[in-house]
């Protein structure tokens, strides 16, 4: 199963990461492969007094600057994603990755620009708005209208309703939803009505949710009831949607769906089958959104799977968590062979660090 959270980082819950579905497929490391000939041993340390905090944090700034000029695309991504938990080095690295050869890598930058408020990358995104991928398109007209450019958003209304993949409509619905515009609303509720021909059912349904969410940001909260309706799959091939749908409840803070999810996180089936590690990762990542405990024991539960995308997922768990209690656990995961896994702890740590420095008022 390939949901949002398994083809990017998890910071920007977001379209932006359908991006990494197009062209960087062979340009991204297999579950298998791994960046390093062998893990270090990690040092483990209390990070509780300020240097061996600010000792994580710069671990954790190397591990995403580094990844940031790997030659996997899908880590470079990634790592521009993470930076956005520390402001003062996104710019150089977004920069960089505006002129980066893989399609996703530029989306996943222009979306970077808009949510970091680069302002100074402002001409460096414009000629994006010729790019050849439809993604970077909609992604460049994102972030110049968050920076408050004159920009025309005309075209995502054109890919919105005649692109002929759904997962690229659904990206433009996402960049909609994120901008913020609400005369958008009957433009998106038209784009909803509309199949798109030869898509899947689940490549309808995630177009369907995608507009959902955009709807209920642009204040009709009525679209609420969609969304939480996919958290009951009536099908295997409808998890993904699950997932999707789990993700999304968890940004847009919907509490009256907490306990929906925690029937699905305790959900076991007939045979005492439960819903693929994935599903039940982006549940706890939504309950612990909401502020729902429990998140820090499903995270601990796959940290150590042989599969890498699960790993990289409880990484992000733990950040999702908050507790300075997993700083240990994610030094160790900093020094993991997977890249995706390093990339995703070095993005916790740096969430977990600049929380708690918020709340000491540093």
């Amino acid at each position: 199963m390939q949901t949002r959270q398994m083809t990017a980082t998890w910071a920007i819950r977001c379209g932006l990461v359908l991006a990494m579905a197009i062209g960087g497929c062979s340009s991204q490391p297999s579950a298998g492969r791994t960046s390093r000939s062998s893990p270090a041993e990690p040092v483990v340390l209390s990070y509780r007094d300020p240097v061996s905090r600010s000792q994580l944090r710069e671990r954790a700034l190397e591990v995403l600057m580094a990844a940031s000029t790997s030659e996997w695309a899908q880590e470079r991504a990634n790592a521009i994603e993470g930076l956005l938990e520390a402001p003062s080095r996104v710019e150089a690295v977004a920069a960089a990755g505006l002129k980066d050869e893989n399609e996703g890598v530029r989306s996943v930058s222009a979306m970077v620009v808009g949510r970091a408020g680069l302002s100074a990358l402002a001409p460096a995104v414009r000629p994006l708005l010729r790019d050849p991928s439809p993604y970077v398109r909609a992604s460049a007209i994102f972030a110049l209208a968050r920076l408050g450019e004159q920009v025309d958003q005309g075209p995502l209304a054109e890919i919105l309703f005649n692109h002929p993949s759904a997962r690229v409509r659904a990206h433009a619905a996402y960049v909609i939803g994120q901008i913020g515009n609400d005369s958008a609303l009957p433009m998106l509720g038209d784009a909803a009505r509309r199949r798109t021909p030869g898509a899947s059912e689940i490549e309808q349904k995630l177009l369907q949710l995608q507009i959902a969410e955009a709807m209920v940001r642009l204040g009709d909260r009525s679209q609420l009831d969609a969304i939480r309706a996919a958290l009951h799959p009536a099908r295997p091939e409808d998890l993904e949607a699950t997932a999707l749908a789990a993700q999304i409840i968890g940004s847009l803070g919907d509490r009256d769906s907490i306990d929906r999810l925690i029937y699905l996180s305790a959900y076991r089936g007939q045979q005492g089958t439960q819903p693929p590690a994935e599903v039940m990762l982006a549940v706890a990542g939504a309950l612990s959104e909401l502020g729902v405990g429990g998140g820090t024991a499903f995270a601990d539960e796959y940290a150590s799977s042989p599969n890498e995308a699960l790993r990289a997922q409880a990484a992000y768990l733990y950040g999702q968590v908050g507790k300075e209690e997993n700083l240990d656990k994610l030094a160790r995961l900093m020094e993991d062979p997977g890249g995706l896994t390093r990339i995703s702890a070095a993005t916790a740590t740096l969430r977990i660090l600049g929380r708690s420095s918020q709340a000491l008022g540093r």
